[in-house]
């Protein structure tokens, strides 16, 4: 178990790359600090920082820990403040921005916002969609102040809370492609198609491997096909003929049309969702907005097959079951 100071000073320092900026943070002396860290880096047996007379720098051990250790570190802060917010009684005011990057995201993200008016009428909450092409940066450009959008996100200047909810996958096909008379696919048959995905320029590769995969489970390549900047540039190119693409299955509710059929994919990992803020600058009607996100979710979800997490008004069997009635004429 770590201890305050070891986690502060590693924390503090891994943030500022400075011993004197990290001890003044911390209110005690340079020198108790680098012991600090020295005493840490022999409890992990590696060290977590490099440093000269001139610099400091993160070893890729220390950049590992440091982004294990942040969320909860941040979380644990979350929860203090909140408690002592609902001792003192206080109430939230001021502009909270919150976006969100699919329209069911979207639903959640606008019932909370309501409830959140609601239950402090001096605040208010604006709200609007996060682009794919670009999912971070309108958090890092400080446009908006917490976002419910896809995970995975791993970066040393946002905060990921919990997942909020998750969607099994299906695969978005032309209507008069082989695979939209399957009752499902598998992520192997998508080395035999054409993916269409994103412009990755502002998209972490991490988060293009996780939704636009460019080898099957099997190491099979997979043929990436035209990059769009926006869903409906990735809906007009499945729906005529450039290819297929992974998405949520809940997306056929949403974007069902003339052209395009979705495909249950069997053995994909499920889409998670969950909230993201900046670890700078925090909002303080972040607090509020989560409590009241947190109390909605459990409405909002409940426990599909094999433990995933589905939207209430998402069919367990992902539709399977009216895609067959209207292939029979029922």
């Amino acid at each position: 178990m770590l201890e305050r100071l070891e986690l502060e000073a590693f924390l503090t320092l891994a943030e500022e790359l400075h011993f004197g900026r990290t001890a003044e943070r911390l209110h005690v002396t340079k020198s108790r600090i680098s012991q600090t860290i020295k005493r840490l880096e022999r409890r992990v047996g590696a060290a977590l920082f490099t440093r000269n007379s001139r610099s400091v720098a993160l070893t890729d051990v220390g950049r590992r820990l440091r982004d294990d250790l942040s969320p909860a570190y941040e979380r644990i802060g979350l929860g203090l403040a909140r408690a002592i917010a609902a001792g003192r009684g206080e109430r939230a005011r001021g502009v909270l921005r919150v976006g969100w990057s699919a329209p069911w995201c979207g639903n959640l993200v606008v019932r909370a916002a309501d409830l959140l008016r609601a239950r402090h009428p001096d605040c208010e909450v604006e709200t609007g969609e996060i682009q794919l092409c670009d999912p971070l940066g309108r958090l890092r450009a400080g446009t908006v102040d917490v976002q419910l959008t896809a995970f995975p996100v791993v970066e040393p200047d946002i905060v990921t809370g919990r997942s909020v909810f998750a969607e099994p996958r299906a695969l978005m096909v032309p209507a008069d492609h082989p695979f939209a008379m399957r009752e499902s696919v598998s992520l192997e048959d998508l080395a035999d198609c054409v993916l269409v995905t994103l412009a990755d320029a502002h998209v972490p590769r991490y988060w293009m491997d996780r939704h636009f995969p460019r080898r099957t489970p099997a190491g099979r390549p997979i043929p990436q096909g035209p990059a769009t900047n926006y869903w409906s540039e990735l809906l007009v190119h499945v729906a005529t003929g450039a290819g297929v693409s992974p998405v949520a299955a809940r997306a056929e509710r949403f974007h069902a049309r003339p052209g395009l059929a979705f495909v249950p994919l069997r053995d994909a990992p499920t889409v998670d969702y969950g909230l993201m803020w900046p670890a700078a600058g925090r909002n303080p009607l972040l607090l509020p907005f989560l409590d009241v996100v947190d109390e909605l979710a459990p409405s909002a979800v409940r426990s599909g097959p094999g433990g995933a997490n589905w939207p209430c008004d998402c069919p367990p069997d992902g539709g399977r079951a009216q895609r067959s009635a209207d292939r029979s004429g029922e």
